[in-house]
């Protein structure tokens, strides 16, 4: 593994609002505090950026300042240097990486540094439509499962593929089918990583919800699907091939894991119906605590944790049990507020001003 993924310092150059930023980090709570549009959600996202994961708010061309030609971000942990750069070359943005002064063209699956980053758009989770859900779920299986990413983008292509055939039915005929079986492989490999993903979330969802809830009920998520999950390849190409008349009507491909859901349920009940808007913030809170768990587990080293502007949707219970949880990691937390995430916190925290 690639030791410990603990910051010690950051500096930014022409990234987003920063021109030439330099920053120290503790290695446990670390408080950004600034009005808002002083650009804290940018600093976290300049660490994203740092550990190899997309930028969630943006595409990379977006992060360099206005009117520059280049951005550079250098990090320093406990036991790496990294850099990226963006340059613009011909108007694309040509990114490239520095793991202890050795060059990269883009980092290896393990040397992503394993990140958690709550934010506000999180809390529609249970109430967004189902693309948030699958986005949330697949953004998790991407930070532990090494080939998913590449298995997804397949699959993204040949489903293009297919509907594109559907728009000429003259063409169809015997071309559908190979497509019908090579989606149906590559579904069938995403779906078991969704549902081997659940399993992890399931074994802890009920117990981490009550320690942040401080009330009992048995919580799961379910993998809604129209589609047999025991043998999911191969009851996806029957229903292709039964639904052919009609996906060509429609113009688009109706079975697969590009339109199924997650099912979040209380008691057996779905939770966005039954749960109550503070249930809402627990339960989303508790899905986040346990992607912190299944990185350390699968990654055998414990993430950063950013959190922005998270706490003022919470109460004093649940601010406590966060950051009871949070003891052991290094967080970077952005507030317009900082003394009321200080007296959560027992420890001394290092504060950030912009």
């Amino acid at each position: 593994t690639m030791g410990n993924p603990i910051f010690t310092s950051l500096r930014l150059q022409n990234f987003r609002s920063f021109e030439d930023f330099a920053v120290e980090l503790s290695p446990r709570v670390n408080i950004v505090v600034g009005p808002n549009a002083s650009g804290k959600t940018n600093l976290l996202e300049s660490l994203l950026v740092v550990c190899g994961h997309p930028s969630y708010r943006t595409s990379y061309d977006n992060l360099i300042k206005n009117d520059k030609q280049w951005s550079r971000m250098d990090s320093h942990g406990l036991d790496e240097t990294r850099v990226v750069k963006l340059k613009i070359v011909n108007d694309t943005v040509i990114k490239t990486y520095e793991i202890n002064e050795k060059p990269k063209k883009r980092l290896a699956f393990l040397e992503t540094i394993p990140i958690v980053l709550f934010e506000p758009d999180d809390m529609r989770l249970l109430i967004g439509p189902p693309e948030v859900r699958r986005e949330y779920f697949d953004s998790i299986i991407a930070k532990t499962s090494p080939s998913f990413l590449d298995v997804k983008s397949q699959y993204k292509r040949a489903l293009a593929q297919r509907n594109r055939l559907l728009k000429m039915p003259d063409k169809l005929g015997r071309q559908i089918f190979a497509w019908n079986v090579r989606l149906s492989q590559l579904a069938g490999k995403l779906v078991e990583e969704r549902l081997k993903l659940l399993q992890g979330v399931n074994k802890h969802l009920t117990k981490t919800y009550l320690r942040l809830a401080n009330s009992s009920g048995e919580l799961a998520v379910g993998y809604s699907t129209d589609l047999d999950v025991r043998s999911y390849e191969s009851s996806m190409i029957k229903a292709l091939e039964k639904s052919a008349e009609l996906d060509l009507a429609r113009g688009y491909t109706h079975f697969g894991p590009h339109r199924e859901d997650y099912l979040i349920t209380i008691e057996d009940k779905p939770a966005e119906v039954v749960a109550s808007r503070g249930e809402t913030r627990t339960l989303v809170l508790s899905l986040k605590l346990i992607e912190i768990k299944i990185l350390e587990e699968v990654r055998k080293q414990k993430p950063a944790v950013l959190l922005d502007d998270v706490f003022s949707e919470l109460d004093g219970f649940r601010r406590q049990a966060l950051t009871k949880y949070l003891d052991d990691y290094q967080v970077i937390i952005t507030t317009t507020d900082a003394d009321v995430i200080q007296k959560n916190f027992a420890q001394s925290t290092n504060r950030i001003s912009l």
